[in-house]
């Protein structure tokens, strides 16, 4: 169960595919949906970037 700022697994399922893979070489990307829902806390509460969780 999604709390109330963060994507739906149905959500999710939609939006996944249209998100770049992990790349073969060099650091590997922080989970797409972990950002996805930070961006989404953010926009829903208009706290500012820095306080980001």
């Amino acid at each position: 169960m999604a709390r109330r700022h963060e994507l739906t697994d149905a959500a999710w399922t939609r939006v996944e595919p249209l998100l770049p893979s992990q790349p073969r070489q060099g650091r590997r990307r922080l989970n797409h949906r972990t950002v996805l829902n930070g961006i989404l806390w953010k926009l829903t509460t208009r706290a500012p970037w820095r306080d980001l969780p």
